[in-house]
């Protein structure tokens, strides 16, 4: 509620909110009218992701900060609970991947992806706490993948903060079940998606990277993530593939690593060559507004019946029993008439 009384608009911060995942998620809080902090560190993504928000009926606070600076991202946060109010979603989504070989990567490659990917998460998780726990009420989502579980060739810093991630949460969530806390901690692990991600993310490979089809657009990786800030459940997956991904890993992690050490490579490259010298944004952002979406819009696709069915899973559930309740009764019947 607003201090007059009525209610007031959400407030969300997201994470990497200028491109990719993060500038779709921003959307689709701001068609419900929320007032979102963006988070980011290109100033043309930002600007435009601004201008998104209030052309749908939202405020933005635009927020120019490096997650891997855990000061930056505390001031982000009472910058937010000063002009846009308590802080209900806090949306971990800022990342950063090297294309290498483990054998050609260098340690810095390694230690900036970890302080962007994983500690950007733990940052932005310690300034919502400091927030949310006191009020004792927030939610937390850690938007996450198959590669939380699952490590792939080619990306191995990036799998390798993926997997800090999830202990890190697991450990969190725990914590605030001691507590008896109400604010709550989610991940949603999404699947290959056609962002920015394969044209502005240092590349150590002869060729273009691509994501692993099947591809999914953003907007379906938003939609989840909306529907998981205001439906609890421990974890989401997006994509039939994640959840064959998690179920093989789990039974079959062996047989896991010798069918990516066979398909692995080529599977996350393109016949493109790469541009000797390309820009990247591991360090500093790349100039302009380079949107939600990647260069994949031919091959990816904007539906996705998992989701569908893992978000309604319950009412499934019910449907199921009672159509084999319905069946039971009809054979019992038939029996008596016998």
């Amino acid at each position: 509620m607003s201090a007059n009384g009525k209610p007031r608009p959400d407030v969300i911060v997201v994470t990497g909110a200028s491109a990719g995942v993060g500038r779709a998620v921003v959307r689709e809080f701001a068609r419900g009218g929320a007032s979102i902090g963006l988070i980011a560190r290109g100033a043309g993504g930002l600007d435009a992701a601004r201008r998104e928000v209030e052309e749908l009926g939202g405020r933005a606070l635009v927020l120019p900060v490096d997650v891997a600076d855990a000061e930056q991202v505390d001031r982000a946060a009472a910058l937010v609970e000063r002009e846009l109010g308590p802080i209900d979603v806090w949306v971990n989504n800022a990342m950063a991947s090297v294309f290498s070989p483990v054998k050609e990567a260098t340690a810095d490659d390694f230690r900036r992806v970890t302080e962007v990917t994983y500690l950007g998460y733990v940052h932005g998780t310690l300034a919502a706490l400091r927030h949310m726990l006191p009020r004792d009420r927030g939610t937390i989502v850690q938007v996450g993948s198959a590669l939380c579980y699952r490590g792939i060739p080619l990306q191995a810093a990036y799998c390798g903060a993926k997997h800090a991630i999830q202990g890190f949460t697991e450990s969190l969530r725990c914590e605030l079940i001691h507590d008896r806390s109400d604010v709550k901690v989610t991940m949603v692990h999404l699947p290959a998606t056609n962002t920015p991600q394969h044209s502005w993310s240092k590349n150590r490979l002869p060729f273009r990277p691509q994501p692993v089809p099947p591809i999914y657009q953003p907007e379906v990786c938003a939609r989840a993530i909306h529907h998981a800030a205001y439906h609890y459940r421990r974890e989401w997956t997006v994509g039939l593939i994640t959840d064959v991904v998690l179920a093989g890993n789990a039974v079959l992690p062996g047989l896991g690593d010798h069918y990516l050490g066979e398909t692995g490579y080529e599977s996350q490259l393109t016949d493109e060559p790469e541009q000797a010298g390309r820009p990247d944004n591991l360090y500093d952002p790349l100039p302009g507004d380079h949107g939600a979406r990647g260069r994949f819009n031919d091959t990816a696709t904007d539906r996705c019946e998992q989701w569908c069915a893992t978000k309604n899973r319950g009412w499934l559930a019910l449907a199921g029993l009672a159509v084999a309740g319905f069946a039971l009764f009809a054979r019992t019947g038939d029996r008596r008439s016998g």
